[in-house]
Order: structure tokens, then C-alpha cells, then sequence
């Protein structure tokens, strides 16, 4: 028997269900499988964590998995893995072989009233993972347990209407997923093309027939013979700095921006939606100036930058981030791009092979030797034909990038309508 006796008892993403159909807690029809290992086991299965899943489509991003290297949960083919560690990333798997999966995975076990790829469409869908993602505790690493996630419901029809979904979606998926792979190789090369004017612009000129001279890097090759190359910290009016240790926890508008390196999208702007803001009194010996650049010092986005710009209004900038503030005798927007730059991305690379480690302290950052103009004229005039070209292309990909995001919502309604009984001929 249901638990649910009216679909007025349903949640809103679930909404009325066709006749026939049911819903109970998830937990009366999957079990928790909590299996360990043995030590052979630990050894030889392969092992899956959360970060070798996909969010949203499911797909391991590891073709092969290494054996484990802590203690996990067993699991066989069939059983749905989901992640309960920042479930909003929604990374689901349903597992084609047997092997082991980290402690931040919940290992389900469908009973034979459940397909298992019925049951993976269900936890991936988008009403599921917000329904979770709302009763999550902790504030720094939100995780769902299985008590959050058991008494969450489970939409049932008939064993054969969970085959016709499951087949339909699968399809239906993989061209949405198809289209997805063309267009994002299509954002690749917009990428690469960018990058490829910018590097030519900032180490080679305009002028493809002035003289080149070696400019004695490896990795940068010959520049105009009438260029020098500097230090950063030789082009700067003060010194590379750290900036505020402070939590990102206000969103008070009044106050100035707390500029953070993942609140920067890929064309260098600041993302409205992940907004925070420091108290002034906090803020003040951390405040930005225009053109300031910033650059990332750790992390996953080590080595990534961002220009200041006075319309984004007062702002100070994150502990895990260098300013360095260009001197007004040159054009503080040459050195940005050049950190957009091909050549400089490789000395960064280069880093991380002498210290193993990926950091880049403030020291370092201020010997990256940078080519440039002598004449600050010239540099304005190659600012000014890389923002001109890059806007053309910035244009085209925010069309391929928008058409990217629609595709992504239609397969996620079309999985949240399929799984719900709101698609016709399905149910």
C-alpha cells in the first residue's frame, strides 16, 4: 500500500501521478547496502569516489578505475550510487560492474519491484536532487543522509511502464548529450582560437615583418627586437599582496564585493549569482582599484586571473588571492592579457613541475618574466585590437554557450516529467 493515500500528499515536483502508478518512501523499495569489502576485494575492484561521476548525465569520468585506496562500500552491478556530499552536484551512477565506492557515496540496492535504470533517472532528476539539497546539514560541506534521503518519494508505475521510460530516456538523453558533446567542441575551439590571437598579440606584436630578437626564455621564443622583458614585480607601484581571511558568508549589497576567483566565469566577469560581500571595516585595507589584477595562488584555479573594473562597484578581494597593482607607466591590461596568454599558462604548468606542489606564492608570481612593449602607446594599441577581436568571438560563444545551457534544462525537465508520468504514450 502507498504511503502517499492522496497526490496532494505528493511534493510539487512530483505533482499528480497517472492511474496505476504509486509512491512510497524511497527507502520501503531500495536498500541501503553498507557491504565492506574483504582485504582481497579492497585490493582488486575497481574504486569510484564522487569525483569520478558526472554531474547530472552519470557518466564516470574515469574509463578505468583504479583499485581502491581507503575503505569503502561494496558494490555489484546494478546498484545506484549517489552522491550525498553536495548532493545539488547531482552525481549519480548506476553501476555496470562490481567493485568498491568512497564513504561519501550512498551504495542503493533496487528491489525486483525497481528497474535500476529506472531508479537512476529518478535520483538524477532535477525535483529529486533540489528535494535533498534543501534538508542537507552542514554549512561548508552539505551532505544528505540516508534518513534525508529514505523518506524522499519514489515514483512507481508498472515494472514494464520503468522499461519504456528507462529505454526512452536513454535514447532520448544520448541525443541531447550528443548535441551537448558537438557544441561544447565547438567552445573548445572558440577557446583556443581566442587564446591563439591573444598569445600572437602579446609576444609577436601587430607588425608580423619587425625584427625579433631571442628574448632568452624557453618557453616564451624571440619577441620584437624594439621589446624588453620584465618581472612582474619590477612593473608594479606596490607589492604583490595577499588579500583578506574572511569566510564568504554575507550577501549585504551595501557593503563592498568579495571578489573570490570562482566568482569569475570564463570571459572574466563577475557572476552575479555567487555575489558576497565583507563588512567595511574588514574590507577596507583589502580594496581594489581599477585595473588591479588579481591571480589565483592555490587550488584547482591556480594561476587564473582577473581585472578590476571600477563599474563592478566597491569590491576587496579573497585571502587565496595575489593583487598586483601594474604601475601607471604602462597599461595594466597588457599584463592581463598576457596571463590569458598560451606561453604564460605553460609557465605556470612549468611550476608545478619544479615544486610538485600546486601553489603559486606571491614571491614567484613576481618573477614571471613578462615581454612587452617599451612604448605604452603600442601597448594600447594591442590592448585595443585584442578587446575589439575578442568581443566577436566572446559574442559567438555566449550564443553557443546559452544554446548549451537550454539543452541542458530540456534534459532535465524532459528526465523530471518521464520519471513523473507527465510525458504521454509512456505512463
Amino acid at each position: 500500500m502507498s504511503y502517499f493515500a492522496r497526490s496532494d500528499e505528493l511534493p510539487a515536483w512530483v505533482g499528480a501521478l497517472p492511474g496505476g502508478w504509486k509512491s512510497d518512501w524511497l527507502k520501503w523499495s531500495v536498500r541501503l547496502s553498507t557491504e565492506r569489502p574483504t582485504d582481497e576485494e579492497q585490493v582488486h575492484l575497481p574504486y569510484i569516489s564522487n569525483e569520478d561521476i558526472a554531474s547530472w548525465t552519470g557518466e564516470l569520468l574515469n574509463d578505468q578505475p583504479l583499485p581502491a585506496e581507503s575503505d569503502g562500500r561494496k558494490f555489484q552491478v546494478d546498484d545506484v550510487l549517489l552522491n550525498k556530499l553536495r548532493p545539488y552536484l547531482a552525481k549519480v551512477y548506476h553501476a555496470g560492474f562490481n567493485g568498491v565506492s568512497s564513504g561519501e557515496l550512498l551504495c542503493l540496492r533496487p528491489s525486483d519491484i525497481v528497474l535500476p535504470r529506472f531508479l537512476f533517472y529518478v535520483l538524477v532528476s532535477k525535483g529529486f536532487i533540489d528535494s535533498i539539497d534543501a534538508e542537507t546539514f552542514g554549512s561548508k560541506m552539505p551532505r544528505a543522509d540516508w534518513e534525508i534521503v529514505g523518506h524522499q518519494p519514489l515514483p512507481l508505475p508498472s515494472f514494464e511502464t520503468q522499461q519504456r521510460i528507462a529505454q526512452f530516456l536513454d535514447k532520448k538523453t544520448a541525443q541531447i548529450g550528443g548535441l551537448i558533446e558537438k557544441k561544447r567542441t565547438l567552445l573548445n575551439q572558440l577557446a583556443e582560437k581566442r587564446q591563439a590571437l591573444i598569445t600572437r598579440a602579446v609576444t609577436k606584436g601587430l607588425n608580423p615583418d619587425v625584427p625579433m630578437m631571442p628574448s632568452g626564455i624557453d618557453w616564451l621564443g624571440d619577441i620584437p627586437a624594439h621589446w624588453e622583458v620584465k618581472r612582474l614585480k619590477f612593473v608594479t607601484s606596490a607589492p604583490l599582496s595577499y588579500g583578506a581571511n574572511a569566510t564568504a558568508e554575507f550577501d549585504e549589497p551595501a557593503w563592498p564585493r568579495f571578489v573570490r576567483i570562482t566568482d569569475v566565469d570564463k570571459l572574466g566577469r563577475l557572476r552575479d549569482e555567487t555575489y558576497r560581500s565583507l563588512p567595511p571595516e574588514v574590507a577596507k585595507g583589502y580594496l581594489l582599484q581599477p585595473n588591479d589584477i588579481l591571480l589565483a595562488r592555490s587550488g584547482a584555479t591556480v594561476g587564473k586571473s582577473f581585472i578590476y573594473k571600477e563599474s563592478w562597484g566597491v569590491a576587496c578581494y579573497a585571502g587565496y588571492l595575489i593583487r598586483a597593482r601594474i604601475s601607471k607607466k604602462y597599461d595594466a591590461r597588457f599584463f592581463y592579457w598576457f596571463l590569458n596568454s598560451k606561453h604564460y599558462w605553460e609557465w605556470v604548468q612549468s611550476t608545478f613541475i619544479q615544486s610538485t606542489i600546486q601553489n603559486i606564492s606571491a614571491d614567484r608570481y613576481g618573477n614571471l618574466q613578462i615581454p612587452l612593449p617599451v612604448n605604452k602607446i603600442e601597448q594600447e594599441r594591442i590592448v585595443n585590437f585584442i578587446e575589439n577581436t575578442c568581443a566577436e568571438l566572446d559574442g559567438h560563444f555566449e550564443k553557443v554557450m546559452f544554446s548549451v545551457e537550454r539543452l541542458e534544462e530540456y534534459r532535465s525537465a524532459l528526465i523530471t516529467e518521464a520519471v513523473t508520468g507527465k510525458i504521454g504514450g509512456l505512463q
